[in-house]
């Protein structure tokens, strides 16, 4: 069998205390748990994430690890000090 694979953004959000299974799919992410502001707050993140690789006319597939850190640090997520420029 010949897949096809590409890269995702995942969000896994482990403090859910309500009982609710929250998923959420779109386009370049897969989120998964958290309490109703957790899932939200990656929601926001992960459509940021997206808007700012449609200016660069870019996919998750076609950017460096650089620019990956770079968006994400852009719009708000914590960057490993050593990954951030």
């Amino acid at each position: 069998m010949n897949r096809h694979y590409r890269k995702v953004l995942l969000g896994l959000g482990l403090d859910a205390k309500d009982g609710h299974v929250r998923i959420t799919r779109g386009k370049n992410f897969r989120l998964y748990g958290g309490s109703e502001e957790t899932h939200e707050m990656m929601q926001e993140k992960s459509i940021k994430f997206n808007e700012q690789l449609d200016k660069r006319r870019k996919t998750l597939d076609d950017i460096s690890d650089k620019e990956f850190f770079d968006i994400a640090k852009k719009i708000g997520l914590k960057v490993p000090e050593d990954k951030a420029s």
